[in-house]
């Protein structure tokens, strides 16, 4: 089985396989697995419950093996070694904010028995570069390595295609959509009257941010400061202002937003969001002295979301062009807090902030990969629409009170998750698009193309929409996607039928479904209140 991507979906994807017995081949585009936990450097975002349900028990070990590694190999205080949900780096955006490093560590703790065993080969700094299909199958995908050039066929009787864009189904013809769907295509009441296929959300190059108050880390100024300093983002509803500066959009109210930065702070004040806490990894105070010279944040901010271009969709040229822009964007939102963001008590800058290179493992503290929110999508079997997980579009539809709500059940359930529906401004000029949506299952029907027998999706490239894509893009979610994807590579080896066939005929499907419970996938949500 060949898994082409080894982000959080293909390591879960590859994980499965390997534990149903299938050979791998699993190809990653960096030199770090891991995707949004490692090389894009965001640490886990996560719904409330996601300690006690609402994910799978493969996604639960990962988390617990986390929490064991710092106990292991971390100089934690008595206080901090002794808390059973240890939060590394104390951050708001989730109870388990932590180095990406120790992400890798854990993730390949985990393949390494099947590599020494022979069971897994890892590919690193691969990309696929071409395919070959035939009767509607994928016969072959040929990887092209960064480092020497050289080129080299991958066969298996199954692909899983766990890139970050989607990059397997334009070089192997699978039907797909970019961008947001019209309203004529879907009903949503979120979607335009037109379909926009080069409107994508915003991608953001995050970074690491470490901070000594007595020391002048400012970097040299960046070529496209004067540009990003001044830049007023042009977007409906109207952005309040300056990009560079501490004040926002609301995401849910759509009104101006003020937020607090203090890297001295160990809390965000009451009624106010300190960005520097957000999402923090490194709390200087979990561990003994003499361990962190400071606390250590990840920069994934609205200030460095990127929307004036796309990473897919146009040439090689462009893609490269608005990544280095994105990256440019990034600098320039360091130089500016280095130098005159406005301070809480007066004064501005703060030329104590410096890039960590050491924790997102590159020379110039960036992370190796932008952070992608939105993906090219397959034209699947099923796809979600906002009707089925939205809170107000399913209490419209089933004309069922808040309190009695549920999201859409799918008889060919493969997995749940929770998040809002959380669209970052996009480069087509909307703003943000934040809206209530329910506890949801993960269709397996949104894994299987229309068409291709042998492909399956596994990360953000599945059936979903422009809008659903919001709630079925975060870690968990994506995980339990790979995983499922897996299993049910592996049941169509087993059973010796395609993936549509165990969907479609219901023995096949519900054997395959106890494959996935017996495994630790949650199939169904208890009752839960939305959000």
């Amino acid at each position: 089985m060949a898994v082409i991507g080894g982000g959080t979906g293909g390591c879960a994807a590859a994980l499965a396989a390997l534990r149903n017995g299938m050979r791998v081949v699993m190809t990653e585009e960096t030199d770090w697995i891991g995707g949004q936990l490692t090389s894009q450097a965001v640490p886990p975002d996560e719904h409330p419950w996601i300690e006690s349900f609402g994910g799978t028990q493969a996604y639960r070990a990962y988390r617990t093996a986390v929490r064991r590694y710092y106990r292991d190999h971390y100089a934690l205080t008595a206080e901090a070694r002794s808390r059973p949900r240890l939060n590394p780096g104390g951050g708001s955006v989730s109870v388990l904010t932590h180095e990406p490093r120790v992400s890798l560590a854990v993730l390949e703790g985990l393949l390494a028995p099947y590599i020494s065993g022979g069971q897994l080969i890892l590919l690193p700094r691969h990309k696929p570069v071409s395919a070959v299909q035939q009767n509607d199958r994928v016969l072959a995908v040929t990887v092209r390595s960064s480092l020497t050039g050289t080129e080299r066929p991958v066969e298996a009787p199954y692909f899983i295609d766990a890139t970050e864009l989607g990059d397997l189904l334009p070089l192997t013809r699978t039907e797909f959509v970019t961008g947001f769907e019209s309203q004529r295509e879907t009903n949503e009441p979120h979607a335009p009257a037109e379909a926009q296929p080069a409107n994508h959300q915003a991608f953001t190059v995050c970074f690491a941010l470490g901070y000594d108050k007595e020391a002048d880390h400012t970097i040299e100024k960046p070529a496209e400061y004067a540009f990003w300093r001044d830049y007023v983002p042009q977007l409906k509803p109207a952005w309040p202002g300056k990009l560079l500066s501490w004040s926002m959009t609301d995401p849910i109210r759509l009104t101006e937003r003020k937020v607090v930065f203090d890297p001295a702070a160990d809390a965000s004040p009451r009624g106010a969001m300190n960005l520097w806490i957000y999402r923090r990894i490194i709390r200087a105070a979990n561990y003994e002295p003499g361990h962190s010279r400071s606390d250590v944040t990840l920069v994934n901010w609205p200030q460095n979301d990127y929307w004036l271009g796309n990473l897919y969709g146009g040439t090689e040229d462009e893609a490269r062009r608005h990544l280095e822009r994105g990256r440019q964007l990034s600098l320039s939102l360091l130089y500016w807090m280095q130098t005159e963001a406005p301070r809480p008590g007066g004064g501005y800058g703060w030329r104590g902030l410096h890039l960590r290179p050491d924790v997102t493992g590159t020379e110039d503290g960036l992370a190796k990969y932008p952070y992608i929110r939105e993906s090219r999508r397959i034209k699947a079997e099923f796809t979600v629409v906002e009707q089925h997980v939205g809170t107000d579009a399913r209490m419209k539809v089933t004309g069922k009170t808040r309190e009695e709500v549920t999201a859409e059940v799918y008889p060919d359930s493969a997995g749940v998750g929770s998040y809002r529906i959380d669209l970052h401004p996009s480069s087509g000029g909307d703003n943000y698009i934040d809206v209530s949506s329910l506890p949801f299952q993960i269709p397996m029907g949104a894994l299987i193309p229309r068409r291709l027998e042998n492909l399956l999706a596994a990360s953000k490239n599945i059936g979903t929409t422009h809008i659903t894509n919001g709630c079925y893009r975060l870690h968990p979610v994506e995980w339990n996607i790979g995983e499922s994807a897996g299993v049910l590579a592996a049941q169509a080896v087993t059973v010796k039928e395609p993936p549509r066939m165990i969907r479609n005929n219901e023995r096949l499907r519900q054997d395959f479904q106890a494959r996935l419970q017996a495994q630790g996938v949650e199939l169904a949500w208890p009752k839960i209140t939305p959000r």
